[in-house]
């Protein structure tokens, strides 16, 4: 899917310059060079993506800050959205710790989730597990919750595994699971 539409948005951007741009520049230079709306293509997005990178970049995103702030349901938005973007992208931090599943909405029924840390239980003397539950397709929704090690079970999946039978909606992912025993994480460790 990324490939194919990466394909469809290069061949839009080639047609629409090879068409309207090119034209005007072969009539400026006399002559018809094949392959030189593709090298400006790749000129023109290398230029962009630099440019928003560095100073322009910056600026623009300021001012998008700027405007998103003073509008109250878009500002909590854009700064939660802000905040994911930014922790995901950080190649020294896992967010997630492990993949696991728990029960949903009834024992029995199951749902992928996400370790996403540990607190502790004062009243309990206990450690519990933060989980973060995505809702399918887009992973970057859904809700957090804290659960007993015992309420959760290891299907035997690494987190690349889970997440893509996340954003697929289970269409693409493992074709089988394990539901360890409680104990499973326990053991491992």
């Amino acid at each position: 899917m990324p490939l194919g539409l990466t394909y469809f948005v290069v061949r839009f951007l080639y047609v629409t310059i090879d068409k309207r741009i090119m034209g005007t520049i072969d009539e400026f230079i006399g002559f018809n060079v094949p392959g030189l709306g593709i090298i400006l293509i790749l000129i023109i997005l290398y230029f962009v993506g630099f440019a928003a990178s560095n100073v322009v970049g910056r600026e623009i995103l300021k001012f998008i800050e700027l405007v998103t702030n003073q509008i109250p349901l878009i500002k909590s938005t854009y700064q939660i959205g802000k905040q994911l973007s930014t922790t995901l992208s950080l190649p020294e931090k896992q967010v997630f710790k492990r993949a696991v599943m728990i029960n949903f909405l009834k024992p029995g029924m199951w749902t992928i989730g996400f370790v996403t840390g540990t607190v502790f239980d004062k009243t309990q003397n206990e450690i519990l597990l933060k989980v973060f539950v995505p809702t399918p397709p887009l992973p970057t929704s859904g809700t957090m919750v804290i659960v007993k090690e015992s309420e959760v079970r290891d299907p035997g999946w690494t987190i690349e595994e889970a997440l893509k039978s996340v954003i697929s909606g289970g269409i693409i992912g493992p074709n089988e699971f394990k539901l360890g025993d409680i104990n499973s994480f326990s053991e491992r460790k």
